[in-house]
């Protein structure tokens, strides 16, 4: 197993895993926000030329995943889905990966693009617009909570250092940190880091932690 990054969230013993994963050692559970499944199928559909397979190579990551952690579940932090439930190619692949982790619990945070998700049959647990689970509170989009550390997904942070290629990024705020989306067939928003604030970028094999110096005064 990639040991990833350490860190404290909430005082809670986390894992930043350098394939867009957060893991949870107490839970013995992997979150991951974003999965977009079936996005090329979808623009496919409209007549959009763009390469097969992504989905199942997505889902291959999480698979991979479940099986180098050794968590028992995996919660998902919103926009499951991307457009269309009933197309073939993504659910073939969905059903592969259920084939392939049937031990494993999915839960669902509701997203924006999850609106077809309760009809769509893909053996999973629908959670909510929102959960408080321990110190955090779980949900799709950004938010502040006064009791609990928000763990979100859907602004897709990604992080350009000097001399590489932007990159799928953790951003570490003071009462919520936004995971990458994992998918690997989005767009990302820029991340612009404010005092104290932390972005971990991640290309699926390593690490590298950026910090924002805490304003003087």
């Amino acid at each position: 197993m990639d040991d990833g990054l350490a860190l404290a969230l909430a005082g809670e013993p986390m894992r930043l895993l350098a394939d867009r994963a957060l893991y949870w050692p107490a839970r013995r559970r992997l979150l991951v926000a974003d999965l977009h499944l079936g996005k090329a199928d979808t623009f496919r559909a409209a007549g959009i030329a763009l390469p097969s397979g992504g989905t199942a190579l997505d889902l291959g990551r999480l698979a991979t995943l479940a099986r180098s952690t050794g968590a028992t579940s995996a919660w998902i932090l919103g926009d499951v889905l991307h457009g269309r439930s009933d197309l073939r190619a993504w659910r073939r692949a969905w059903h592969g990966f259920r084939e392939a982790t049937p031990a494993l619990q999915i839960a669902v945070v509701g997203g924006n693009h999850d609106r077809a998700l309760a009809g769509a049959g893909l053996d999973l647990a629908l959670l909510g617009d929102a959960v408080e689970e321990g110190p955090f509170l779980l949900r799709h989009a950004p938010a502040r909570d006064p009791h609990r550390h928000v763990l979100c997904g859907h602004l897709h942070p990604v992080l350009k250092l000097p001399g590489l290629a932007r990159a799928p990024a953790f951003w570490l705020r003071r009462d919520c940190t936004v995971l990458p989306a994992f998918s690997a067939f989005t767009g990302g928003t820029p991340i612009r880091l404010a005092a104290g604030e932390a972005a971990v970028a991640c290309n699926g094999e390593a690490l590298v932690e950026v910090r924002r110096a805490t304003s003087p005064g």
